[in-house]
């Protein structure tokens, strides 16, 4: 069977073999190592006929997991240079989208990719202004320079208790712990946690203890007359991926090898066990848990505990690298968010007689950026109809 113009030319599919012979009809993902055939169970239980989807949700209104494991392809005709009928085995014959089965077969999606960072980050371009979130354009770049570097600064936030509050359900939703939907951060001897304190804090992740981890953190400047207390921030995906280099084996070790947390007050304990490293179900590295002060080195044998502790010593070291970490002076009325799991952050020590250093805090949720960042791709859709709609009208 001669390949559809329309597959070869125009996307990564073609189309292979015939119905009636013993090569079937296959539809292949074109890849550098040669044709890469589609499950026809895989592009069934894909379906875009609207008969078979509810139209508000596009959740599919038949039982996917019904269908026949030996579904085949029985008919394929083209209609344009991105729309192909098919026909499956079971009757099924509907119109697919070219386009949209080649972006989910490799992997493309509207969504910003994360990007490693060191020291030489464009800080300026990670600030971005609170005033002007109500404007869509804006918003989306926000978002947008948030899942990509994993973190941004927002200026300009009235200094009033809680408006943190507010400035997280514009991005998210707020996560309530034991210290409540937000957090005051300033010295206080008896403060349940160091944060509490003027001393310096190491890079970490906030909370490590806990099921689920808080994916995002929050700390929005009130007041800061100390010439300490500088914030710092470092990228874990970078340092990672030089750990990884220089020292495989101790990667794979915190990879995989499971430590225990524990957070524990006059009214709370909290504990759990999870590996240092974090990865995507794909094993793609998204972050760390990591917080020298809670954590609990494994028992191993002697050679795999000081193979840990050497990876785990490294680690530290590429966090605290001035070649990876950035530092700066959070002033009034502005407000760090940044991804809590892949972005470590941590503090200079700071003089309590210089002046007062107030912030608050709250977690939220990891998913919030990346669905408010959809909510900006439909309206932004919206309103460049509305705008066709306009010009054809005038």
């Amino acid at each position: 069977m001669p390949l559809t113009p329309a597959l070869s030319n125009a996307l990564p599919l073609t189309l292979t073999g015939v119905a009636d012979t013993e090569s079937p009809l296959t539809l292949n993902l074109i890849t550098d190592n040669g044709l890469e055939p589609v499950s026809p169970l895989w592009l069934r239980e894909r379906t875009q006929d609207p008969a078979q989807l509810d139209q508000v949700t596009t959740q599919r209104l038949f039982d996917s997991h019904a269908i026949d494991v030996n579904i085949a392809l029985t008919a394929a005709q083209g209609v344009d240079d991105t729309h192909v009928e098919f026909t499956f085995s079971d009757g099924h014959c509907e119109v697919y989208d070219l386009t949209v089965l080649a972006h989910e077969l490799q992997g493309i999606t509207p969504f910003p990719v994360a990007e490693s960072w060191n020291a030489s980050i464009d800080q300026q371009a990670q600030r971005v202004d609170w005033q002007k979130m109500g404007n869509n354009a804006d918003f989306q770049k926000a978002l947008a320079a948030y899942l990509r570097f994993g973190y941004i600064i927002v200026t300009n936030v009235p200094t009033d208790p809680e408006r943190i509050l507010e400035v997280a359900g514009h991005f998210g939703y707020v996560k309530d712990t034991n210290f409540g939907s937000y957090f005051e951060v300033y010295s206080r001897p008896t403060g349940n946690d160091l944060a509490y304190r003027s001393v310096a804090l190491g890079p970490h992740t906030d909370n490590p203890y806990r099921d689920p981890v808080p994916g995002i953190q929050m700390l929005h400047c009130l007041v800061n007359e100390t010439t300490g207390g500088l914030s710092t921030l470092v990228d874990s995906l970078n340092a990672l991926k030089l750990l990884k280099a220089e020292m495989p084996l101790g990667y794979e070790l915190l990879r995989t090898t499971p430590v225990g947390f524990r957070f524990l007050d006059a009214g709370t304990e909290l504990t759990t066990r999870r590996c240092v490293i974090r990865e995507s179900d794909d094993g793609v590295p998204i972050g760390v848990n990591y917080s020298p002060r809670l954590d609990n080195l494994p028992h191993m044998s002697l050679e795999n505990t000081r193979l840990y502790h050497q990876a785990r010593q490294r680690l530290g070291q590429l966090f605290q690298d001035p070649a990876n970490e950035i530092r700066f002076q959070l002033a009034s009325g502005e407000l760090m968010m940044f991804d809590n799991t892949r972005v470590l952050h941590g503090r200079t020590a700071f003089d309590t007689n210089e002046g007062r250093r107030h912030l608050q805090g709250c977690y939220m949720d990891g998913d919030g950026p990346r669905e408010r960042f959809a909510t900006t791709l439909m309206r932004e859709r919206q309103e460049e109809t509305q705008q066709e709609h306009r010009e054809e009208m005038a």
